[in-house]
């Protein structure tokens, strides 16, 4: 079958090559796709609402369409395709509000019994500020998040009583356009973070193996926040144990949720747990794989994803074979100069296919051709991916092929996936 694939980044990216290496794919087209992407399936330009989407996948004829980042579900991409009677992966819309809007997500945890951090929901700032202030006094910290999608932004983790003010102020002075005109304040949560992503058709519901990203621009966790600057999985803090309470009180109840909503959920469900000394909590969840954690999670999949995918399509997801390689993988992001508050973009990328000599695999995110030659076009640019026996060769083998690679400004954390050595 021919596969569309919605998306540009390195998430997608990842996703592609898994699906090129199925039996079932046949022509996997790309929109708008990227220059690594180019060169397994082929890119497509098809204007991004929803009517054109949909008409191109009936057009070609395709088995399948990927959804792969929030945006197009949110605007109910999924809805339009599946009225043409085609096969998709991707939640509706109304599911998709699960991370569309913060407030309704919050309300979903609460009503279903996810543990969540505590929180309240507000359209007016002087009533958030005075919320902030009174949090404060009884000496308990905030998260600020403006309440829709804000490009990866709009989440201000305050350090204090003027940055939260601050973060409030941000959110209702239109920084993040119509996301920020609601608000909700959370409790902040402390201790260690894990990704557990799983498939769902609304009837099973199925995790993936963990995953651990690093958000943080600098070495030792320091520095301004990122749209993820690595990833490793497995993730050693991701007990058999831990994974066992999450499928009972995040997933379990989740998948209960949805069905009890009537959401139709076909896809992805991104869990961000915080794993706290009560125990773990949810901090957000997301309605597509997480990037960068795609791209160490797919990496180590040997089963067949347009299988998998098509099966959680049609609601088949209880007769689909996940395979997994034991040997752990890990995504280096390397990004432009000035990231996360900058980018210092347009310039020559050398060293892709030697970085790629030895088996790793470079996927691209922040890329464009222009007259021949490859150049850096995001804050996040390229994800180098590999793996290895133990953690220790995956660190190894992708640190090795990352280095073959440069470019004007080029930066790249040179700790990734350090914390699994004490574990």
């Amino acid at each position: 079958m021919d596969i569309l694939l919605i998306g540009s980044g390195g998430r997608e990216h990842a996703i592609c090559h898994g699906l090129k290496k199925s039996k079932l794919a046949g022509k996997i087209y790309c929109a708008p796709g990227n220059p690594g992407m180019a060169k397994i399936a082929e890119c497509v330009n098809i204007p991004s609402d929803n009517e054109s989407i949909a008409a191109f996948a009936a057009e070609k004829n395709v088995g399948l369409v990927v959804i792969g980042p929030e945006a197009p579900l949110c605007q109910g991409v999924a809805d339009a395709v599946r009225a043409k009677g085609i096969p998709v992966f991707g939640p509706s819309k109304a599911a998709a509000q699960l991370e569309g809007s913060k407030d309704f997500s919050k309300a979903f945890m609460m009503k279903y019994n996810i543990p969540t951090a505590a929180y309240a929901s507000f359209t007016d700032q002087e009533s958030a500020e005075n919320y902030v202030r009174s949090e404060y006094a009884a000496g308990r910290g905030v998260v600020v998040k403006a309440d829709g999608l804000a490009a990866g932004k709009g989440v201000i983790v305050a350090s204090c009583l003027e940055e939260a003010l601050e973060g409030v102020r941000e959110c209702f002075s239109g920084a993040f356009g119509n996301a920020g005109y609601r608000v909700v304040i959370e409790e902040l949560l402390e201790g260690e973070e894990a990704s557990i992503l799983a498939l769902t058709d609304g009837k099973s519901i199925i995790p993936l193996v963990s995953s651990q990203d690093h958000k943080r621009q600098l070495d030792g966790d320091k520095g301004p926040n990122t749209g993820g600057m690595g990833a490793y999985s497995p993730a050693p803090v991701v007990t058999p144990e831990l994974l066992a309470e999450v499928q009972k009180s995040v997933l379990d109840n989740f998948l209960r949720g949805i069905q009890t909503e009537k959401l139709d959920y076909r896809g992805i469900i991104y869990a961000g747990i915080m794993l706290t000394k009560n125990g773990p909590k949810v901090l957000e969840f997301n309605v597509r794989f997480g990037d960068p954690e795609t791209q160490a999670v797919l990496t180590r999949f040997d089963g067949d994803l347009a299988d998998t995918l098509l099966k959680t399509a049609n609601c088949e997801l209880d007769k689909a074979e996940l395979v997994w390689s034991s040997d752990p993988a890990v995504c280096i992001v390397l990004a432009s100069g000035g990231y996360p508050v900058s980018v210092d973009k347009g310039h020559e990328i050398r060293g892709i296919e030697a970085a790629e000599a030895d088996g790793a695999i470079v996927y691209h995110a922040g890329t464009v051709l222009k007259d021949g030659k490859l150049l850096n076009h995001g804050g996040r640019v390229l994800g180098v991916t590999a793996r290895g026996r133990n953690i220790e060769e995956a660190v190894k083998n992708a640190y090795e092929a990352a280095s073959r690679i440069s470019w004007q400004g080029m930066q790249y954390r040179s700790d990734i996936a350090k914390r699994a050595f004490n574990r």
